[in-house]
């Protein structure tokens, strides 16, 4: 095996002066990046930038207008991601591509599965699956049916499948956006064992705190320009920010306390006791599996009805008709399958919820719909060609933003946002923080779910820790992420 400095001379993947066009979109304008064997590159950008694009077009996904690709200095084409994997490039994509009815082991064969006599070897599959999840300690079982796992849990088979195909390049799209802590050192400890193996690394992401811990170098993309590339090292995180939004921002976002308002929402449960009121910003806080996103889920009626006090008001919410109708808005962790109809276009995901509001005599139009949207796009900062755009084709982050803009155009008071910052750039950040701090000047309470303790301190007037689906604590600012760390553990 090559030592790792004789490794990183050998370029593997060269994308020069990319282009692509998504209609009147273009995605790339001048895509450039040069990847070597042996090391860890990592993609950044604003959400809308490329980085995305230019990937699927590295993994056979997407094809070029215009442009050169090379491999080991060769021009290629790559038609498909078979082509691609036949070459040792394989992806691991932000937002799953697996097939929710297969098992675990299926989806990390799907399409080369092991034969014996001309018939699927399914003993052979699953043994070589466990050996795989037991060698990363992932906590899956082969047999599992992927419908039934969260999203972290298909992100870590997204990373099975593309570990077991790629033998050169890995591309990583976001891995570790629905992970948590532990998982996400289990990520990072894979990528360093794959490059010490000789393999390149391509990883895009937008928590600015991994990258120290795992690249090397850095290629950063803005308006599908390539604007900067070189050694990790000789970048420091206040230039590269600037390389990324074009202008200078804090790297904290902070809210200045309000007076907290009327009661808007209150639960009393077993275990659960709490108050949402005006003006505020609670944050939940916990470990995987704590129950936070059930709570939620269970608030909104999409888990059984339930009783809470809205306004001081008891209140049985049986389904999230109820839930709307009462005033409360959910933004779910899973934007694509949750969250959006993604084959339908921007302006009737943001209609959706509020259509009385547009229609006259029971008749709604698409005009009707223009202006209000168009607004919402406009502050929100949402890159579309137009409104007619559909959801699907908006990059990850600006379909967040859709999300935001469907409750917006509801005029909820009470919002549940579960992971509002999942696969979000660092300006668009503290974009969502900023209108979520506006929502709550406006009258509204906000109960923010969140893995990312600092996001917590800076936004939240108070936080909540759940532990085993039960609130153990609630902390007043000032806090820190030790306090909530040990109650999230332990419990009182």
């Amino acid at each position: 095996m090559l030592s790792h400095n004789t490794v990183q001379t050998s370029v593997l993947l060269e994308l020069e002066h990319i282009l692509k066009r998504f209609g009147g979109v273009r995605a790339l304008e001048d895509g450039n990046l040069s990847v070597k064997a042996g090391e860890v590159h990592l993609l950044l950008g604003e959400n809308g930038a490329g980085k995305s694009t230019l990937m699927k077009i590295a993994a056979g996904m997407l094809q070029p207008d215009g442009g050169v690709i090379r491999w080991r200095g060769e021009p290629v084409r790559l038609r498909t991601p078979a082509e691609a994997a036949a070459i040792g490039v394989a992806m691991v994509h932000q937002e799953s591509l697996i097939a929710p009815h297969l098992t675990v082991a299926e989806n990390i064969f799907l399409g080369r599965e092991p034969l014996r006599g001309g018939m699927l070897d399914r003993r052979r599959m699953e043994r070589e699956a466990d050996a795989l999840i037991t060698e990363h300690r992932f906590p899956l079982q082969s047999g599992w049916r992927v419908e039934r796992l969260s999203p972290a849990q298909k992100q870590l088979v997204e990373i099975c499948r593309a570990i077991h195909s790629a033998s050169s390049l890995l591309i990583f799209d976001e891995p570790t956006s629905s992970l948590s802590a532990s998982e996400t050192a289990e990520v990072f400890r894979i990528v360093r064992n794959l490059r010490e193996r000789g393999m390149g690394i391509i990883y895009i992401t937008h928590r600015m705190e991994e990258l120290r811990a795992i690249g090397d170098r850095v290629t950063i993309l803005r308006d599908g320009c390539t604007v900067a590339s070189g050694a990790l090292a000789e970048l420091s995180m206040e230039q590269m920010i600037h390389h990324m939004v074009g202008r200078e921002i804090a790297a904290l976002y902070e809210r200045a306390p309000l007076e907290p308002g009327e009661e808007l929402l209150r639960v009393e449960r077993p275990g659960v006791c709490f108050r949402i009121r005006a003006r505020e910003i609670v944050g939940l806080a916990g470990l995987m599996g704590a129950g936070r996103t059930g709570l939620c889920r269970r608030i909104f009626g999409l888990d059984g009805d339930g009783e809470v006090y809205l306004s001081g008001r008891r209140v049985r919410i049986r389904s999230p008709r109820d839930a709307v109708a009462g005033g409360l808005a959910f933004l779910t962790e899973d934007r694509q399958r949750t969250g959006l109809a993604l084959r339908l276009p921007i302006r009737t995901n943001v209609t959706l919820t509020n259509l009385s509001s547009l229609s006259r005599l029971g008749i709604l139009t698409a005009a009707r719909e223009q202006s209000p949207v168009r607004n919402l796009i406009e502050k929100l900062r949402i890159r579309a060609d137009s409104p007619e755009q559909l959801a699907g084709r908006l990059s990850g982050g600006n379909q967040q933003k859709a999300v935001l803009a469907k409750w917006l155009f509801r005029q909820a008071r009470i919002f549940l946002f579960d992971e509002p910052t999942r696969g979000i750039d660092v300006g668009a950040k503290a974009e969502v923080f900023r209108l979520m701090d506006e929502l709550a000047r406006a009258g509204a309470g906000l109960l923010m779910v969140s893995s990312e303790l600092p996001e917590l301190l800076q936004v939240a007037d108070r936080i909540l820790v759940m532990r085993a689906g039960q609130i153990v604590k609630e902390l007043a600012r000032p806090t820190t992420q030790e306090q909530i760390l040990r109650y999230a553990a332990v419990g009182e």
